[in-house]
């Protein structure tokens, strides 16, 4: 029988970047806060963890890309909160968020983890955000420290 990887919720010793956009920052503030509160919890020191603000979900790519291309991280977690308007605008900058964190995950073979929140209302957002629905960062912040122990056990074959 071959090899069976998992990974575990351990990035102790390993430094992590946080992108976070200041479009809803009522929101991504607190996405930020379940992020930081999960680490913590986990044994990663706010000292290894760095955080890039951006001004709006459309940024959040190229910063990740920018950090995940610097080699110092072993993650990169990406935080937000899209709000459907009564325009297109929502569904436009929504899918190109979306794939352009998929990309630079892809490119870089970093973990960059997609912690965004896409609502119809302002509801939903607040749901997503630490109430009914927990608290989509501290979710973000869980993938990103099991993707990075699984990563590491690939790597030591």
């Amino acid at each position: 029988m071959g090899k069976h990887y998992e990974g575990r919720f351990d990035a102790r010793g390993q430094r992590i970047a946080i992108v976070a956009s200041r479009f809803n920052d009522l929101f991504t503030r607190e996405l930020l806060d379940g992020a930081q509160d999960c680490l913590r919890r986990h044994g990663v020191g706010d000292d290894q963890v760095d955080t890039c603000w951006v001004p709006g979900g459309f940024e959040i790519p190229l910063a990740a890309k920018r950090l995940a291309g610097t080699g110092r991280y072993a993650a990169v977690i990406c935080l937000g909160c899209l709000i459907q308007g009564d325009t297109p605008h929502f569904h436009l900058v929504s899918s190109e968020v979306t794939k352009g964190i998929a990309q630079v995950g892809l490119e870089s073979a970093v973990p960059v983890i997609y912690g965004i929140v896409t609502a119809e209302t302002l509801d939903q957002a607040i749901e997503r955000a630490g109430t009914k629905a927990g608290n989509r960062g501290f979710d973000a912040a869980l993938t990103a420290l099991e993707m990075i122990d699984l990563f590491a056990g690939i790597d030591q074959g």
